[in-house]
């Protein structure tokens, strides 16, 4: 045997078993295709769903942080986290993205009065959050919508006095 013959059958055979059957590639777009349809016709939450979700945290968070309970209020406050980061990945083709990081500094800042289990320093930091919230809504074309300290609670199946004592 000639000794390029073995070289030849393995090339041979290699590409043999690489090659894809006829019409192989075509089936793999038309797969392709139509993933790509399911995915564009996927739900994806729309900038409203997320701000509605952000103003309940921001209520909830109130009267967590005004009856220190201050586990309820870093949950909370994670929660509007949470949400801001879920804006970025699914509405960043939304101009009034470019003016979330405004929320920052005073969301920080409450965070820090809540690691601190501090009421005066919460609610003179939740007022500051709420005029950002505020301004926000100014710089972005949507004044209309004027966010405020809430002065009763619309959750009346949750407990946010669990420890028995009010906040000052």
């Amino acid at each position: 045997m000639h000794p390029k013959i073995p070289a030849l059958l393995g090339i041979v055979f290699i590409y043999s078993c690489n090659r894809q059957p006829a019409g192989a590639e075509k089936q793999l777009e038309a797969r392709i295709d139509s993933l790509q349809k399911i995915v564009d016709h996927s739900y994806r939450p729309g900038l409203g769903e997320f701000m509605s979700g952000i103003q309940l945290h921001h209520e909830k968070l109130w009267f967590a942080g005004k009856d220190r309970n201050w586990e309820l209020a870093n949950f909370e406050i994670n929660e509007i986290r949470e949400a801001l980061t879920d804006i970025n990945d699914y509405c960043k083709d939304r101009p009034e993205t470019h003016f979330l990081p405004m929320i920052n500094p005073p969301l920080d800042s409450l965070d820090h009065s809540i690691q601190e289990k501090n009421s005066a320093s919460f609610q003179r930091y939740y007022i500051a959050l709420t005029n950002t919230c505020n301004s926000c809504h100014q710089a972005t074309q949507h004044a209309f919508n004027v966010i405020k300290v809430p002065e009763s609670s619309p959750f009346s199946d949750q407990e946010f006095n669990i420890h028995g004592q009010r906040g000052k």
